[in-house]
């Protein structure tokens, strides 16, 4: 028959384990959560620590290929998913031809895309913006324009990393950050993003289609 301390002391001793394994659980939980907040209070002192915000990286969008990868596996906030692809519907969706000016508006607070010709909208989608990392704001062009490509950041140690193989119909405009399909999440309205504009594949198909390298991209609250 065990004494009844002796029997408080075991009790302890796998209380005090299950806490510790509860304790570690929720710090693996809130990694990605730590990195945000630091991200933010970074960027809104002035620092940008995003990596697709470097030369580095641009060199890296450069030496993607413009055809699909040989990839089917992805990963997104240290979690494997599945690639799948959605070709874009075009007809009867680009609104007025016109010879006014071509160019995206991008609202962060509403979390939708505009696609302007001059003053008037001749569509509009819900994004999903910078959660991990702010998106900028600003005014840029689109430099490049890939149908599919390749895309990595964000950090493991913090939970945060990301490695995307054929990102769909993607538009850089600022270095690292672009408008492009998002495949690994439908929660679109809701800031979810390392920084770009994400967006539905079949609708950023729409405006990759509508719109030109140097087409004019206005990111604002």
């Amino acid at each position: 028959m065990v004494p009844s301390f002796k029997k408080g002391v075991v009790n302890l001793h796998f209380l005090t384990i299950a806490l510790f394994i509860v304790l570690l659980f929720s710090l693996a939980l809130s990694r990605k959560y730590v990195a945000l907040t630091l991200n933010h209070i970074a960027y809104g002192m002035g620092f940008n620590t995003n990596n697709i915000a470097t030369s580095n990286y641009v060199n890296f969008i450069n030496e993607q290929s413009n055809g699909e990868q040989n990839l089917t596996g992805a990963t997104f906030l240290n979690t494997k998913i599945n690639f799948h692809d959605s070709l874009a519907q075009t007809a009867d969706v680009l609104g007025a031809q016109s010879s006014a000016e071509r160019w995206i508006d991008v609202d962060l607070s509403e979390q939708r895309l505009y696609m302007k010709e001059g003053d008037a909208t001749v569509n509009s989608f819900l994004v999903s913006t910078g959660k991990w990392y702010p998106t900028p704001t600003g005014e840029w062009r689109i430099w490049t324009k890939l149908r599919y490509t390749r895309m990595k950041g964000g950090s493991k140690a913090l939970g945060t990393y990301y490695d995307l193989p054929n990102v769909p119909y993607t538009m850089y405009y600022n270095q690292g950050y672009g408008i492009h399909g998002a495949y690994w999440h439908n929660n679109f309205g809701h800031p979810m993003s390392h920084g770009c504009v994400n967006m539905r594949p079949v609708e950023a198909g729409i405006v990759f289609s509508w719109a030109a390298i140097g087409t004019r991209v206005t990111v604002h609250q």
